[in-house]
Order: C-alpha cells, then structure tokens, then sequence
C-alpha cells in the first residue's frame, strides 16, 4: 500500500524517468502534472473495476417524492458512490439524477440494499496491485506532457493491461463464486 498521492505519483514519474516530487503543489512542472492527473485517473480506474478494497453496502430508504414516470421509488445513493455492483439477472432500475442527485430508480420497494463501488481517496486503502496499475495510468497520461515519446506511451499501456491483468486475477480470489443459473434444457432433462 502507498503511503500517500504523491508515493503514487512517484511511481508514476519513475516509470517515465522523470524527475520526482516532494508534494502535488509543488511548484515543479510534474508536480502540477500529478496534481492535475491524479484524482480524475484515480476514479476512472476506481469505476472501471469491481476492486475488493473499494465494494461497500448500503441499505438506501426512498425518496419522499417518486419519478415523474415509469418507477414507483427514487433512491439516492451514497456520497461516496461510483457504481452499482450488478446483481445477477437484475435490471429493473436505472441510476439517474432525482431531484438534485444521483439516485437508484426501481420499482422495488424500500429499503433498497445494494453493493456498490465506493470513491476511495484515502492511498493506505488501496491494494498495492491498485497502486501499481494507478502508477502505470498516471504515467501513461502524464507521459507526452513530460517525455515527449509516443514509445514510451506505448509501453506503458502495455505495462497497464498487465497490471491489471494480474490484479483482476489476485481479486478475484477475494470475491465469493456466482452461482450458476441452471438451464432450463438441461433442469427438463431430469
């Protein structure tokens, strides 16, 4: 696990060959290249997967008021939410604004328990597989501005799906089997 933002953008800078930083509001050329990259990389890489560190649950109570239209209920979500994890074989609700935020609309009724991706901003919470995949992200983004090299980028993005590769087969040691649904052909057969 980093110690911090900038342990991570470190890695990142390291990657390039880059000169390293001492804080994002450095007044160094790479450090306001961390700073602008670091947050915006950090949850794009946060949504896209389903990491173990960063699942959480919630027990959602609707709104007061109902959607105009096609759903009965409005939940909003968390504060720290990013994405629902999927149950399977359910997609009776939709994730849209209701008055003023981002809420769960569904016909079921309350409470709504789900599980979710949660923003996680806080670099000790992070699985080390995530800082590494961050770092190589961040490099990768920040790597025309700093070096200049279109190889470069290419490598990173190679050492990106690698990383990735190998902290999605590490998580998915930590997450339960889903249960197969049983085929209707074969469940006739007995």
């Amino acid at each position: 696990m980093a110690a911090s933002d900038v342990a991570i953008c470190n890695l990142a800078l390291q990657k390039l060959g880059a000169e390293r930083i001492v804080s994002l509001t450095q007044d160094h050329p790479n450090a306001r290249h961390c700073n602008v990259a670091f947050a915006p990389t950090r949850n794009k890489l946060l949504r896209r997967y389903a990491w173990s560190f960063a699942k959480a649950r919630a027990s959602l109570a609707a709104h007061a008021t109902a959607p105009a239209f096609d759903f009965d209920y409005a939940y909003p979500v968390p504060t720290d939410f990013m994405r629902l994890i999927l149950p399977p074989n359910e997609v009776d609700w939709i994730v849209e604004r209701h008055q003023g935020r981002r809420a769960i609309l569904s016909n079921d009724t309350g409470p709504l328990e789900i599980r979710y991706i949660a923003t996680v901003e806080d670099p000790t919470e992070f699985d080390p597989l995530f800082d590494d995949a961050l770092a190589a992200a961040l490099a990768w983004q920040m790597c025309e501005a700093i070096t200049q090299s279109n190889t470069k980028k290419a490598d990173l993005v190679e050492e990106f799906k690698e990383g990735i590769r190998v902290a999605r087969q590490m998580n998915a040691f930590e997450v339960l089997p889903a249960e197969a649904v049983e085929d209707p052909w074969i469940a006739a057969r007995r």
